[in-house]
């Protein structure tokens, strides 16, 4: 549907605020992919499925790689879950057969089913310190933690390290009711060198997706993430 047609004067709006305002606002800005990056794990994790599809053509033209694409998509379900990404990865899917991908790509992983669980504990260490080397004994759920959400998703190639905690904090941040988790995840990327600064611009960018509530919430949890560290 054509909103400069149905809803001119809201067309008018949104399109200043969300494509011209955000993202030119000085001191706020951020490189074209980590803009792109943020965005669709924010669409992700709001559940914006119909704004998913428009701004994943936006992704690609912006230089985002379909490998980088299909990885926000993949690590989304150890914080969202198969039963709400299952229809990104559709989506994903159909947009990149569109455009002349070929499905599969090259595979990206780097773990096996037998060495998943030390990886991800070392990923773990890697981001939140040498505490994380016991965590996973902490019961069943714990050790599923690391060695699918950090062996199976975060081990993989495509997005680094940064990056993909990065996609994270989104992933987080705009679902809403897990700030304790995204506090730790601020400052898991806080650990990884990405200063409450980065952060607020993140979220700054996918506000318009998201809102205001959830990235004030978002804002408050960084701001307590790095006032733990003083």
């Amino acid at each position: 549907m054509n909103y400069w047609e149905t809803d001119p004067e809201f067309a008018e709006r949104l399109e200043h605020f969300a494509f011209e305002e955000v993202p030119g606002e000085e001191g706020q800005q951020l490189d074209e992919t980590t803009r792109h990056l943020a965005i669709l794990a924010a669409l992700l994790g709001c559940q914006g499925i119909d704004e998913f599809r428009a701004e994943l053509p936006r992704a690609l033209d912006a230089g985002l790689s379909p490998v980088m694409v299909k990885e926000v998509v993949y690590q989304a379900v150890d914080n969202l879950g198969i039963g709400r990404v299952r229809p990104f990865l559709d989506a994903a899917n159909d947009i990149l057969t569109e455009r002349g991908v070929k499905l599969p790509l090259e595979g990206q992983a780097t773990t096996t089913m037998e060495d998943r669980l030390e990886k991800g504990i070392q990923t773990q260490v890697e981001i939140f310190g040498e505490g994380m080397n016991e965590a996973w004994k902490n019961g069943h759920i714990n050790r599923w933690l690391a060695a699918n959400c950090f062996g199976d998703y975060y081990t993989r190639t495509g997005l680094n390290l940064v990056q993909r905690e990065m996609i994270t904090f989104c992933f987080l941040a705009a679902q809403g009711g897990c700030e304790p988790q995204l506090t730790a995840h601020a400052g898991g990327n806080m650990n990884l060198g990405s200063d409450a600064a980065f952060l607020v611009k993140v979220v700054s960018q996918c506000l318009p997706y998201i809102g205001y509530p959830r990235s004030l919430n978002a804002i408050s949890c960084v701001n307590k993430a790095a006032e733990s560290r003083k």
